[in-house]
């Protein structure tokens, strides 16, 4: 039921923050549940998904890779999409900085802001109970909002719009998994030149 009702009110939330006709890379697709709910909504869109390794019940056309290099060429989607996939990764910053290499307009992320102690116990028990039985690492690497703003900049990546009201849960789940842990962002490639 949780599970079911996240990935619904993510695909909602990440549409609306999706412009029209866009090529989208999900990376850290898992089964591809948030991105089969996206079309559903928006077929205009066009999604694929990179993932460590490619499950059987899989939505989307997913390709294996390394958790470091994304397998695609410089600017090749329109937008990349890391949905609650950074706070797992090895080297965040330098997997944010792929997102941005591969993306030709935008990076939208999913992910929290860990602001206290009690924020980061809060999400440890969220990640330990809903990846461990699933043999996802659980590094519980969360970053505070000085961080991550840190490496957006890092990334050469402007905020174009910030949400940190989701509701992902119901009411009596939301008070205390919800709260303002988790954040949407969108946000611009600075490609330069």
């Amino acid at each position: 039921y949780v599970h079911e009702r996240r990935a619904r009110v993510l695909a909602t939330r990440l549409a609306e923050l999706i412009p029209a006709r866009q090529s989208v890379l999900d990376v850290g697709c898992g089964d591809g549940l948030i991105d089969a709910l996206l079309m559903t909504g928006r077929p205009d869109l066009d999604i694929d998904g990179v993932d460590l390794a490619v499950r059987p019940n899989a939505r989307i056309p997913v390709v294996v890779f390394d958790g470091h290099r994304l397998p695609y060429p410089d600017r090749s989607r329109d937008l990349v999409l890391f949905c609650d996939v950074l706070h797992h990764a090895d080297r965040p910053e330098a997997l944010l900085c792929e997102g941005r290499r591969v993306a030709r307009r935008r990076v939208l992320i999913k992910d929290h802001f860990a602001a206290t102690s009690i924020d980061r116990a809060v999400l440890r028990l969220m990640d330990f109970t809903g990846n461990a039985p699933h043999g996802v690492a659980t590094p519980y690497r969360y970053f505070s909002p000085s961080e991550w703003d840190e490496a957006w900049r890092v990334a050469r990546l402007s905020v174009h719009r910030l949400t940190r009201e989701l509701h992902m849960y119901p009411w009596w789940l939301d008070a205390f998994f919800g709260r303002r842990l988790h954040f949407i962002a969108a946000l611009d490639c600075n490609h330069g030149t």
